[in-house]
């Protein structure tokens, strides 16, 4: 006879026959150093330092409005996620974009980033590679260098 113990619960939900140990994993990326994926740490605390700068460059040039600083942070998310891969804040705390196949993320997708990032629920939710919608939606990643 069969036990609800051999069949398990309803709140363990589905077998789970290839849970992956670390984020990143089954996309091939290492668990830790050069490769592996950006914890939110790393990523939030970039996010603040391109806000404060920004924030800085809008009070300083541009009068300082909410739409000023989120300009700003959009032009140098677009000209330097797209062109180089990271941003300043990304690049102090040895972080960068890449698309999945480890190129450069190039513009069009630095774009459509850039957009969802801005609108932050897209950036606020992400799955167990802690890849948030708008870098899911454009096939890109944030990688330790």
């Amino acid at each position: 006879m069969v036990s609800r113990r051999d069949l398990g619960s309803w709140l363990e939900g589905p077998p789970q026959s290839n849970m992956q140990q670390w984020p990143g994993q089954r996309l091939g990326l290492p668990q830790s150093g050069s490769g592996s994926i950006a914890r939110p740490g790393r990523r939030i605390v970039a996010l603040l330092i391109d806000w404060l700068l920004c924030y800085a460059i809008a009070n300083a040039f541009l009068g300082g409005g909410q739409l000023a600083i989120l300009g700003v942070f959009a032009v140098e998310q677009l000209l330097l996620v797209g062109t180089l891969g990271y941003s300043i804040g990304h690049r102090l705390l040895g972080i960068q974009v890449r698309k999945l196949d480890g190129s450069a993320p190039g513009l069009l997708p630095a774009v459509v980033r850039t957009v969802l990032l801005c609108l932050v629920i897209p950036a606020a939710i992400f799955d167990a590679d802690q890849r948030g919608l708008h870098d899911r939606a454009m096939g890109t990643i944030l990688v330790r260098r």
